[in-house]
């Protein structure tokens, strides 16, 4: 069955491989360097043989009954890294004055220095060091290893050199593993609260003591809290909607079962016509504002904040307007400066726009003055009206109703996408002013 991928598992291959790659480099690169020391070695030890025996006096070199054999003795041998060395000593003549060691004896003509010279039947290799006593060259020296036991010797050094190694390394992978997973607890303890977040609860993320974790908690943090705010406004709303189409539902019931019954005078089936025309006339307005909401939530996670005119954008939605306000006999007017630079989005505005302007033309008296404005420092849209609240028929006054309830919800909810405020001013005698009010002007 295959595993699931764990980003420890990732993490610890990933380490291992790199670990056993620099290790088999170490090691193969300590094996090279113990081989190539321990031949230094050994070189050095033949030239302070031979160095160490000319400092003897020359009667000293003279041939030991049975030395050749007592040199291979075994009994001999006091340290495993004690080398069976063999010497030959020539006067200048080429005799062979003192010989020891298993070694064949070589030509007396080998060059001073180091040399491996092929020596016995069948031919052996042999490192030798071969020097003259002096200036005079009375006697010369060579002083001879076997090849095959420096070479044993290298190895064994070397060895010594990449075995600990190799031991060390399931010491060191364990180690680190560890470490990994100690070093990872902070993201594992993350992935606990996100595994059992309950997002239908207000609680946030606790960001471990990390730097690299609080981007990742403040985005998981936010999304809540959208989510949230979301389901609230979603609350909000199905409660608004409940109330707004309660009282139109239910006359549209009460008219329609006394039309259906019969025998009303012509006045009243006349008067149960013209509310049910008005109570529908309200429900789709309460179902035009539904679809404005859902827009605005659209437009919200789609669409991108850039820089635009206000004063631009109230003059093309006002003009819009302009056969409405004529019908309804309304005086509507802009009042702008040149320009005012905003950052926000479009759509989201002209349908805040238009929601207060189609409010103020539907749920105002004929001959109401109403006026789009655009201010600056803070920037602000304004729609003001002079309709006084009470020369307005009950009817008016129903539908301006429903206006505050669902219409204005659109409003607030393109302020709170824009970081700005919905303002509804009546302070002034018979006039009332809706306003969006921004933050600082964006630079142009």
């Amino acid at each position: 069955m295959k595993l699931p991928s764990s980003l420890f598992r990732h993490l610890l291959a990933w380490t291992l491989g790199a670990l056993c790659v620099v290790w088999a480099t170490f090691i193969f690169f300590g094996y090279r360097t113990g081989v190539h020391e321990a031949d230094e070695l050994t070189d050095g030890h033949l030239a302070s043989v031979a160095s160490l025996l000319f400092s003897l006096p020359v009667s000293e070199f003279q041939p030991a009954t049975g030395a050749a054999e007592l040199s291979g003795l075994a009994e001999l041998k006091a340290h495993d890294y004690q080398q069976s060395m063999s010497i030959v000593v020539w006067d200048a003549s080429g005799q062979v004055l003192s010989r020891s060691g298993r070694a064949p004896t070589p030509a007396f003509n080998l060059n001073e220095g180091f040399e491996t010279v092929a020596l016995g039947q069948p031919p052996a290799l042999w490192r030798a060091f071969s020097r003259w006593n002096g200036a005079d060259h009375t006697h010369k020296m060579t002083v001879m290893l076997s090849l095959s036991e420096r070479d044993a010797l290298a190895e064994d050094i070397a060895g010594q050199v990449a075995v600990p190694g190799m031991w060390l390394l399931p010491v060191v992978a364990l180690v680190l593993g560890l470490a990994i997973r100690r070093g990872l607890k902070p993201l594992h303890d993350l992935s606990s609260q996100v595994y059992l977040l309950d997002v239908h609860r207000a609680a946030a993320l606790q960001a471990p003591p990390h730097e690299e974790f609080r981007a990742i908690v403040h985005s998981i943090n936010t999304l809540i809290q959208r989510y949230n705010a979301a389901l609230a406004r979603e609350r909000e709303l199905a409660s608004e909607v409940a109330h707004e189409l309660r009282t139109p539902l239910a006359s549209l019931r009460l008219h329609a079962a006394a039309l259906q019954s019969g025998g009303l005078p012509a006045a009243e089936r006349e008067e149960a016509t013209r509310r049910i025309a008005l109570d529908a006339a309200r429900a789709g307005l309460v179902l035009a504002d539904l679809l404005a909401l859902a827009r605005a939530s659209r437009a919200e996670l789609a669409e991108a904040e850039q820089p635009l005119d206000l004063v631009e954008l109230a003059r093309r939605v006002a003009a819009e307007f302009g056969d409405a306000a004529l019908a309804g006999d309304h005086d509507l007017s802009v009042e702008a400066p040149a320009v005012c630079a905003v950052k926000g989005h479009p759509v989201l505005l002209q349908l805040a726009l238009r929601n207060l302007i189609e409010n103020a033309l539907a749920h105002t008296p004929r001959g109401t003055a109403v006026q789009v404005r655009v201010a600056t420092g803070p920037p602000a849209l304004e729609v003001r009206d002079n309709g006084a609240a009470v020369g307005r028929s009950q009817a008016c006054a129903t539908s301006h109703h429903l206006g505050l309830g669902l219409g204005h919800q659109v409003v607030r909810r393109v302020a709170s996408v824009h970081d700005a405020k919905f303002e509804i001013d009546d302070s002034s005698p018979g006039e009332r002013t809706y306003r969006i009010v921004f933050g600082e002007p964006a630079a142009p």
